[in-house]
């Protein structure tokens, strides 16, 4: 029993190259969910024997998805930083940075979560709306509620959505009304969110939705907390762990008032001097299962203790430039060997489309580059510290390098045999009705693309169907929304985008 497509095809193949194949035929099965085999180079005329090739014919035990001219396959988004009760508060606050924003914005409204029937309807609108956005795999965190983030966890898994939830831990530095009454209750309702969330599935092979540590940022931990929370990640190796890294200078100020290196365990003899990073790992909270959203101040010792400790970052343009909290230094974690995603980080960031953070990351990109002077000693071709990230990288990010900070990248993140379908049918045409996008149809009718062959006219810039389909893929990272996110799949089932019902 298998589903197979037929059509056009991206998938990244490393963070500097993808595959763009515009006859590609790919086979899932509808038991599993999991690829089966892709071919290349299907010409129409050889389809059936393809399939002869496979054991198989065209009957009611295969279904055949035939995409159309100006329609392609590619991996899921990845989405590795989100606040799920934030996304009411979008566009709003904009005139803050990040600890006014807390207070004056956030704070306000995630109290409101409290309220199970108002969390329940907030959430189903949130989670319906990230997915419709071509979300596949999402970073959810919830309110420091166990309730209200046990009715998101619900909504996820009830969706059919991959996605990793966590209940916020904040004992301290937060308003009365929304604050934990201490580290022991944080972690009673941890471990029970934790228990909760496993309950979904039998087989850690099945399951969609995972528990993931959240210690919202340091400043709302005690180091009791903290220090409970590295013991609970020391005691299961399977849990994930997302909190804040270095987002804006004067959280770092703070961050590192609050804990001078006697606060930290083992106490001078073992720190030195303070560093954000080093406040999470000297709570064994730093490992290779960590996701650090932000990361744009970082000094040299915290790279290299993320890189030593095999941790990653989420990278959030949007929430960077609107909170003005900087550039992150992208190019040089990746050449570091860093693991780096995309997160959108609502509400901070006002999009919950991934695409808004593949733009944002290129600008940011560029931004570094032109505020760095030309250096003759700067690395070679093929190095992107302090250069503008390239097409293929942006993609990169988005699908299998946010399965790699998520510890998926065997499971997800390309179309590859063995992985499961997570999947998106994007189109770039005009019945999408997106006007942002030039929709295939012009370029054929105004012959200003061309197929590249012999009889090609002078008017058409003959580009071959591969470099037809490179250019469908730019132009729906840079001007693509969720009009042109036909179909969302999730382990070979459908489960959103503009055609599903």
């Amino acid at each position: 029993m298998s589903v197979l497509f037929y059509g056009g095809l991206i998938t990244p193949e490393t963070l500097t190259s993808y595959r763009a194949l515009p006859k590609a035929l790919l086979s899932v099965s509808r038991t599993t969910g999991v690829i089966e085999w892709v071919e290349d180079d299907v010409p129409s005329y050889t389809l059936q024997e393809t399939l002869a090739k496979h054991g198989l014919e065209l009957n009611a035990d295969v279904e055949l998805i035939e995409l159309k001219d100006g329609e392609f396959l590619m991996p899921g988004f990845i989405d590795t930083h989100t606040h799920a009760p934030q996304v009411p508060n979008i566009g709003s606050g904009q005139q803050h940075e990040l600890l006014d924003w807390l207070a004056e914005v956030t704070f306000p409204m995630e109290s409101r979560f409290q309220d199970i029937k108002f969390a329940r309807r907030a959430y189903n609108a949130v989670v319906r709306r990230i997915i419709d956005c071509g979300t596949t795999t999402c970073c959810y965190y919830g309110t420091l509620h166990l309730e209200a983030t046990k009715v998101l966890a619900d909504i996820v898994h009830t969706s059919g959505q991959r996605a990793f939830v966590g209940k916020c831990n904040m004992d301290r530095h937060s308003p009365d009304y929304y604050v934990e009454p201490s580290a022991q209750d944080s972690l009673v309702a941890t471990r029970d969110l934790i228990t909760y969330i496993r309950s979904f599935s039998s087989s850690e092979d099945d399951t969609l939705v995972h528990p993931i540590l959240t210690p919202r940022f340091a400043i709302s931990c005690t180091p009791e907390l903290l220090n409970s929370l590295g013991q609970m990640a020391d005691e299961d190796k399977n849990l994930a762990i997302q909190t804040h890294l270095s987002e804006n200078e004067a959280e770092i100020v703070f961050t590192k008032s609050l804990f001078p290196p006697d606060v930290l365990p083992g106490g001078c003899k073992t720190h030195r001097k303070t560093t954000y990073a080093g406040v999470y790992d000297a709570f064994g909270l730093l490992r290779e299962n960590t996701i650090l959203a932000h990361a744009v101040h970082l000094e040299d010792e915290e790279v290299e203790l993320i890189k030593t400790r095999r941790a990653g970052i989420s990278h959030c343009p949007t929430s960077n430039f609107n909170l003005r909290s900087g550039c992150a230094k992208v190019g040089m974690l990746l050449d570091k060997g860093i693991k780096v995603g995309l997160g959108t980080d609502v509400s901070g960031g006002f999009s919950p489309s991934i695409l808004t953070a593949i733009q944002h990351a290129s600008i940011c990109s560029k931004v570094v580059a032109t505020s760095v002077p030309p250096d003759p000693t700067s690395p070679p071709d093929g190095k992107l510290t302090n250069r503008q990230l390239p097409v293929p990288t942006l993609f990169y990010l988005a699908t299998l390098g946010g399965a790699s900070l998520c510890n998926l990248s065997s499971q997800i993140g390309s179309l590859t045999p063995g992985k499961f379908f997570d999947a998106l049918v994007v189109s770039v045409r005009n019945d999408a009705g997106n006007p942002n996008v030039w929709g295939v149809e012009f370029d054929r009718e105004l012959d200003v693309r061309g197929s590249g062959g012999e009889e090609e006219d002078e008017g058409g810039r003959g580009k071959n169907e591969t470099e037809e389909l490179e250019g469908m893929l730019e132009r729906f990272l840079f001007c693509g929304d969720d009009r042109n996110i036909r179909r969302v799949y999730v382990k070979g089932k459908l489960i959103g985008g503009k055609e599903y019902q």
